[in-house]
């Protein structure tokens, strides 16, 4: 890497390059020698926005966006929520300022069950905010989403996935991004041996 990019005139600042080994290790060392330099290795970082863990999850991810969405939310709560503006309008704001903040790449995550169920927590809890409906009032769930004709977050998040699998699908065969999409691993022996995986042509027809 310090040869590569010595070439056109640059060279690596140690002091910010990271090292991180993906899958659960619990024999990693704190740090690792390159070149003479001690370079630090991490469990989780941020990347283009996004914190990318060792676990090859997005729990830790999700979380965090999760965090940075309330404290937005609770920074405009008595200018914004509590004032005397429309329920339209301050959807608008919403959807317009809030929602993005969550939002941000989330066609890539790998989601369980227990992450969807945060996610639409997360969304009731700011329509909710949003509303003026305290948590002793007892309203239900289907009674604000009809209110605010908002859909749940993981629908959105679902839609935003397809439409980029249908992106993918329609690049030429020989794409990276089309090759990692339709390859499936499969152990053989001592070997890995890449297969394509018969439920992205399943899905492929639903685009």
């Amino acid at each position: 890497m310090a040869s590569e990019v010595a070439s056109p005139g640059f060279e690596v600042n140690w002091q910010k390059t990271k090292v991180q080994a993906l899958g659960c290790r619990d024999d990693m060392p704190l740090t690792i020698k390159v070149q003479g330099h001690d370079v630090m290795v991490v469990e989780e970082f941020v990347y283009l926005g996004s914190l990318i863990h060792s676990s090859t999850g997005s729990t830790c991810d999700i979380s965090r966006r999760s965090a940075i969405t309330c404290a937005a939310m609770q920074s405009l709560e008595n200018q914004i929520w509590r004032s005397r503006l429309t329920i339209s309008m301050k959807l608008k704001l919403y959807n317009t300022c809030i929602l993005p903040i969550f939002l941000y790449g989330p066609d890539c995550w790998a989601m369980s069950k227990t992450d969807a169920r945060k996610i639409d927590a997360l969304n009731q809890w700011c329509l909710r905010m949003l509303l003026g409906i305290k948590w002793y009032q007892f309203v239900r769930n289907d009674d604000v989403r009809r209110l605010t004709k908002q859909p749940k977050l993981t629908a959105i998040i679902q839609s935003r996935r397809l439409t980029l699998f249908g992106h993918i699908m329609r690049m030429d065969d020989n794409a990276d991004a089309k090759r990692i999409l339709l390859a499936s691993p499969r152990q053989t022996g001592e070997d890995n041996e890449v297969v394509p995986a018969s439920r992205a042509s399943a899905l492929s027809n639903r685009i």
